[in-house]
């Protein structure tokens, strides 16, 4: 080949990757556009969202709402240094991340479906969301709790998530296994 037929082919390769870069950069902005009335409404129910910033399955739920995370109503209950509980999740008696605790004084534990959410919520799940995408997991999620202080555990096929808190609030490290 010479060096004019490689160019042209060079520029047709970034040609078509920057166009999949902005297609999907546009989808993903169309979609957290759609789940912003959701996240917002989830928020205005009076509902709340307690988890850690080291909890993988708090951040999954995160995920779910892509940008629109931000407009949910979420209480951080991990100590900066990732070792203790904030007051606010001691005095609301949290054991597990993350927890949905909604207005009818009902509870989530572990990953909550979308449409679990819009359930419990009142708020009108937005067209096209697969509300179905966490049910499978969810289905493997349970808590559990010990006599000696408080455990909460969440596993699926893959891993296995351990967070013990301690009368005081106090959070040992987690642990995750794989199967």
């Amino acid at each position: 080949m010479n060096k004019n037929t490689t160019a042209v082919i060079f520029s047709l390769v970034v040609i078509v990757v920057i166009g999949g870069i902005a297609l999907a950069v546009k989808q993903t902005a169309a979609n957290s556009k759609a789940l912003e009335p959701f996240a917002q409404c989830i928020n205005d129910s009076g509902a709340k969202f307690y988890g850690a910033y080291w909890c993988p399955h708090c951040n999954q739920q995160k995920s779910l709402f892509e940008r629109a995370h931000k407009s949910l109503p979420y209480v951080e209950c991990s100590t900066a240094d990732g070792k203790g509980q904030t007051d606010i999740c001691i005095e609301e008696e949290i054991e597990s991340y993350p927890t949905w605790k909604f207005i009818d004084g009902t509870i989530s534990g572990g990953l909550t479906s979308l449409a679990v959410l819009a359930e419990k919520t009142g708020c009108e799940l937005p067209a096209g969301e697969n509300a179905e995408s966490t049910e499978e997991n969810e289905s493997d999620l349970e808590v559990e709790t010990e006599s000696e202080g408080e455990t909460g555990t969440a596993s699926n096929a893959k891993e296995k998530e351990e967070v013990k808190i301690n009368q005081d609030g106090q959070t040992e490290p987690f642990t995750i296994e794989l199967e």
